[in-house]
């Protein structure tokens, strides 16, 4: 198959790769990451995943940290394939973004959560191994991701690694991994979801890593070139 060939023709061994990356990560502690916001009942999760890895790869080129706008992706990138508040893809808003050549700030354009009738390149890795969104997360900076967050597991979480053997990789919520580590022997992603700071721990969960792609948090990871 053509993925057989693509993993066929990398010179380093999976061993060797995960050797050269931190043991854990946060880029919180770096700056890269704004503070958490609350989607209310529109189904934006999307947009904030999206604009989540837009504020970090800018604090990384620019050296300036500032939140973009979510409600400019929910009224705007409607024709390329995103669907406002009922849905959407975060590799459909980074080709908004760049058709737009650019986003608007936060501050410029604020969340109503609602759609209101106004009106580089890309690159996205369709991965099922989670070393490779280790290796993104350690090299690239805060990576967009989906997952299934429709256990009520996941909606009460609080603390801890949050696992769940019912959690599927039929993907409905996109939210931005932050980070990785270990907590009293367990692998996890740091995820920062888009729910307010009342969710699971100041507005964050840690997901399992290492446990066959829980969640499917690796099936779908995406990022800007900027």
């Amino acid at each position: 198959s053509l993925g057989a060939m693509e993993e066929n023709r990398n010179p380093f061994s999976l061993n060797e790769l995960n050797a050269t990356l931190p043991v854990s990560l946060d880029w919180r502690e770096k700056g890269l990451v704004t503070e958490v916001k609350m989607q209310g009942s529109c189904g934006s999760c999307w947009a904030f995943s999206a604009v989540g890895a837009l504020e970090g790869q800018l604090k990384r080129s620019t050296g300036v940290l500032m939140s973009l706008s979510p409600q400019n992706l929910v009224d705007c990138s409607r024709k390329y394939g995103n669907r406002g508040c009922d849905g959407g893809f975060m590799t459909n808003a980074f080709q908004y973004v760049i058709k737009n050549r650019g986003i608007d700030s936060d501050a410029a354009y604020p969340y109503t959560g609602m759609v209101s009738q106004m009106s580089n390149c890309i690159f996205e890795m369709k991965i099922v191994n989670e070393l490779v969104l280790k290796a993104a997360l350690a090299t690239i900076g805060p990576i967009s991701v989906a997952i299934d967050a429709s256990r009520p597991k996941f909606i009460f979480y609080r603390h801890g690694v949050y696992t769940d053997h019912k959690c599927s990789h039929d993907v409905n919520h996109g939210v931005l991994a932050v980070g990785y580590g270990n907590e009293r022997g367990h692998d996890y992603w740091l995820v920062k979801n888009s729910w307010g700071t009342n969710y699971g721990d100041e507005g964050y969960v840690k997901m399992a890593r290492n446990r066959d792609n829980h969640c499917g948090i690796a099936l779908y990871a995406c990022y800007p070139i900027m």
